[in-house]
């Protein structure tokens, strides 16, 4: 029997607040089994053996982590769902707000910080024109640094930011039921609650080194939040305030 046959076998599949969960001790990638299955599917694994993040980079995805990926249906023109990163990112700040995880804030597009260190993050991925899905790696008990040391100092994980208790059932039931409301958000026009909590959250402009797809040199400006359709904002001495999509930034690094 080959592995992708046996991981099969071991699916748990369960229908929890409005989703249809399926549940793996360890796979390569959640997003990529995630794009097999219908909008309100969701794909939560033990361990990713080959987890990603945002242009390719890997992921550590070791034992005591959420490695949880959610598909969305996202009909219509592709321009309107281009918000579904920061919408994705305002649920679960939302969710984990209500466990009391203390410093929340999105650094832009997809990290999820607790403070100076980096709590979870993002990957949303367009595998069909008409859904998306929104991968999520969130630090619980797991230790990254010890698999990587390079993430030394850089991480943070929810057992040593609220009091224990949570299993992993809830924390995914919590953060789909979030996601589930931003997409709402997202289909009724009001994404405009989202980017005004996430502008107050960055009301103090950070420095930032931003480069850009296809320069080989990086800039550096003052990051003012976003606009209305949830585009960068930075503030440069040279050239005043630009704008930019994600789809244009390849790296962005706060500064000290």
């Amino acid at each position: 029997m080959n592995s992708t046959a046996s991981r099969v076998l071991e699916v748990s599949l369960i229908q929890r607040e409005g989703w249809t969960i399926h549940t793996l001790p360890a796979i390569e990638s959640t997003n990529s089994a995630a794009s097999r299955h219908p909008p309100w599917s969701a794909v939560r694994a033990g361990v990713q053996t080959a987890g990603r993040g945002r242009t390719g980079r890997p992921w550590v995805s070791d034992a005591g982590g959420l490695w949880l990926s959610a598909v969305l249906p996202c009909p219509g023109d592709r321009a309107r769902w281009s918000i579904l990163p920061l919408a994705a990112g305002w649920a679960i700040i939302t969710a984990l707000e209500k466990l009391g995880v203390p410093a929340l804030r999105l650094r832009w597009p997809n990290d999820i910080m607790s403070g100076r260190r980096k709590l979870a993050g993002l990957l949303i991925e367009r595998f069909q024109d008409d859904s998306a899905v929104v991968g999520i790696g969130l630090n619980v008990t797991n230790a990254p640094e010890a698999v990587d040391p390079s993430l030394v100092g850089s991480t943070a994980r929810l057992a040593d930011l609220i009091e224990p208790g949570l299993c992993m059932d809830e924390l995914t039931d919590l953060l789909l039921v979030s996601i589930r409301r931003a997409h709402t958000m997202v289909v009724n026009n009001e994404f405009g609650v989202i980017t005004r909590a996430l502008n107050d959250q960055w009301s103090q402009p950070r420095l930032v080194s931003i480069r850009l797809h296809g320069h080989a040199h990086p800039f550096t400006g003052l990051f003012i939040g976003v606009d209305e359709a949830g585009r960068l904002r930075v503030a440069t001495d040279y050239n005043g305030i630009r704008v930019y999509d994600a789809s244009q930034v390849s790296l962005l690094r706060e500064l000290e």
